[in-house]
């Protein structure tokens, strides 16, 4: 047998798996024809003509790509004032940009954990700090959701010089939020480092929209990863932190060393984006009113609603079957939301993602909220 038989005969099998399962997932192409419920422009920052134009004019004024890695000759003055900005804006010393949220945690990760470091990690953190976890070489503990007590009683059992404390902020998939308070007191009373990624918190939670990490300093949450491509609606991510760990990460963080630097477009419309986000808080309370109403609408059909005060409103609708069938029948009617089964989430908590922007009208609330009181009523009619 061929070798190249070899591998086409691994690749069917495990094509041939996923379809049985009925999961095999399928790209699709955004015509912007839709009624978009399942990104994450929070804010509508995308597609403000202002971070449209300062993405232009830094194409012209940079390029459009960087040309080589940070530590080459790829980091440009506008990628020197981005971090600068974003460390004043976060309250830390220093801030270092990634290509991506998942290449930040990827590095952090590999940079600071190795076999002889504890990690102990929520259970429903993001496939990416699991798989930093991985390529650190440490072992991760998992502790209970949000579940203070039985991080503490992992820390109590470990006699790991190195421990960290690894958790979302706002968990991507159910919506709430990571009690950070007893994060901190956790950990510091374990002597752990405490690393938060507040990719879906940033721009959106906090008075000042700086995360749920607001109020916490660097001696509280040393390590802060954030995303660029959610609430602030370009593209790339962050660490924050003082200035030994980013000095630390520049050195041994290989997904940053080894790839290259941020376009400087991108970096030019993030700053301009940033600065919406401070100077105007209207659009994060412009949010803040949709989720109310469309939590108060949810509530009145009796919807399967999360606990969840976020932009993200995940429906749990339990079935899989049920869930994709759901998500058609609001596609036919020009509405996209999120299928979200296994294995991105546990067995039995299939749902449907749905997401709120401050670009989204009330009108446009109404229209989802319509297409799912159908999709009860057709479910309640004609039952499976």
């Amino acid at each position: 047998m061929l070798v190249s038989d070899v591998w086409h005969q691994r690749l069917a099998s495990a094509r041939q798996q996923r379809v049985e399962e009925q999961r095999w997932r399928h790209r699709q192409v955004n015509t912007h024809s839709t009624l978009d419920f399942a990104g994450n422009d929070y804010l509508g920052l995308a597609h403000d003509p202002r971070v449209q134009a300062a993405q232009a004019e830094g194409a012209r004024r940079f390029g459009a790509g960087a040309g080589a890695s940070h530590l080459v000759s790829g980091h440009l003055e506008i990628h020197d004032a981005l971090e600068d900005a974003l460390a004043q804006w976060t309250g830390r010393q220093r801030a270092l940009l990634f290509s991506t949220g998942y290449m930040a945690n990827l590095g952090v990760l590999q940079a600071l954990a190795d076999p002889n470091t504890a990690l102990f990690q929520d259970r429903l953190n993001h496939a990416s700090l699991l798989d930093g976890a991985t390529l650190s070489g440490a072992r991760s503990r998992r502790f209970h959701h949000r579940d203070g007590a039985d991080l503490e009683r992992l820390l109590a059992r470990s006699s790991a010089t190195h421990k960290l404390v690894v958790s979302d902020g706002v968990f991507s998939m159910d919506g709430d939020v990571a009690d950070i308070a007893t994060l901190v007191h956790v950990s510091q009373q374990h002597n752990a480092w405490l690393m938060v990624d507040d990719a879906h918190g940033l721009g959106v939670v906090g008075d000042n929209g700086s995360g749920c990490v607001e109020g916490f300093d660097s001696q509280a949450v040393p390590i802060l990863v954030g995303t660029l491509g959610k609430a602030l609606g370009t593209a790339g991510a962050f660490v924050a932190g003082d200035a030994v760990l980013i000095d630390h990460l520049t050195q041994f963080a290989r997904s940053y060393v080894y790839t290259t630097a941020q376009p400087p477009s991108i970096a030019t419309a993030t700053l301009e984006a940033l600065t919406i986000v401070q100077r105007e808080p209207e659009h994060r309370q412009q949010l803040t009113r949709h989720i109310h109403y469309f939590r108060q609408q949810a509530q009145a059909l009796r919807l399967p609603l999360a606990d969840s005060h976020t932009p993200i409103q995940p429906l749990l609708l339990g079935d899989e079957s049920r869930t994709m069938a759901w998500a058609a029948k609001l596609s036919q009617r020009g509405i996209h939301v999120g299928a979200i089964r296994p294995p991105t989430v546990p067995m039995g908590a299939a749902r449907l993602r749905i997401t709120l922007s401050a670009r989204h009208s009330l009108g446009d609330i109404d229209r989802l909220i319509e297409g799912l009181s159908i999709c009860l009523y057709e479910e309640a009619v004609c039952p499976a």
